[in-house]
């Protein structure tokens, strides 16, 4: 991680980052000067943003399937289709 060495002996796929945030930490005044570095450094590590998002996406995707599904089953029943309000 922090060492510079990835798991196959080359440099780490977050150690750039680190470098950033380490520097930063080294010459700032306060620890938050440096929090969107860490921040990188972070989501590098654990992609917790990017899981997020495709886990928004994929909800999202899934609700318009079965509006548009319940909209067909509507129409095929000969109702016509009532935007729900939830």
């Amino acid at each position: 991680m922090a060492s510079g060495w990835g798991i196959n002996g080359n440099k780490g796929r977050c150690y750039d980052f680190w470098l950033d945030f380490s520097e930063c930490m080294s010459r700032c005044r306060q620890p938050s000067d440096c929090g969107l570095l860490r921040e990188d450094y972070l989501e590098c590590l654990h992609h917790s943003k990017e899981f997020q998002r495709r886990n928004r996406i994929y909800k999202e995707e899934q609700r318009q399937i079965r509006a548009a599904t319940r909209k067909a089953k509507e129409e095929a029943e000969g109702a016509p289709a009532v935007a729900a309000h939830h």
